[in-house]
């Protein structure tokens, strides 16, 4: 299989606050792609910071679900800056061990869970496990439709808190829902090429 490697990404992350800044996040194995697909496209440091300015007030002790983690970055950052609880979902296996690796250099293997699968298929799971999370980030490859595709099932499913927040990064040049059910588009943040969306319930 022919591999490329992304030199815009393989430098390694920091994260950049809280109680584990400046810890280093990634490795090059991570950024390696696929030809053709499954490439991985890290969240920028800009975009990152941006995410957690729209969930500050929101993030301490929340149950944080990263979904398409890829390097898990989003996720570590909302560990550090005080979710209760991060759930990690990725597809690919060597990104997710590298995700359980440094859960586990950090001590928070308590507070975090790493699935490897689907993420539909996480979805379900979690239907029947019946445990509701205050806030879903969702970054899927830049139009593959995925984001159209889970946002029914979050409603659906149940599994977002009641004033809990869903907040789908993706490519500016491309539109996004603007209801799933009770998910309701509140408002949308530009950034460059990079575009933010925010979904609560109800009107």
């Amino acid at each position: 299989m022919t591999y490329i490697i992304s030199k815009q990404y393989c430098r390694t992350m920091r994260i950049s606050a809280g109680e584990f800044k400046g810890r280093k996040i990634g490795a090059k194995r991570l950024f390696k792609m696929r030809a053709g697909g499954d490439d991985l496209r890290p969240t920028s440091a800009k975009v990152r910071e941006a995410i957690f300015d729209i969930l500050r007030g929101d993030l301490e002790g929340a149950a944080f679900l990263d979904l398409y983690a890829g390097s898990g970055m989003v996720g570590m950052e909302a560990l550090s800056r005080g979710a209760g609880r991060v759930v990690f979902v990725e597809a690919v296996r060597p990104r997710a061990k590298a995700i359980q690796d440094m859960i586990e250099k950090i001590g928070q293997g308590r507070k975090t869970v790493v699935y490897c699968g689907d993420a539909e298929m996480f979805l379900k799971a979690c239907d029947q496990a019946g445990e509701p999370f205050d806030i879903i980030f969702l970054d899927p490859p830049y139009g593959s439709g995925e984001i159209e595709k889970l946002l029914p099932f979050i409603d659906e499913y149940g599994i977002l808190d009641a004033q809990g927040t869903v907040l789908c990064e993706h490519a500016a040049r491309m539109g996004v829902p603007e209801s799933a059910g009770k998910l309701k588009l509140k408002k949308r943040y530009k950034y460059g090429d990079t575009m933010l969306a925010l979904y609560r319930q109800g009107s």
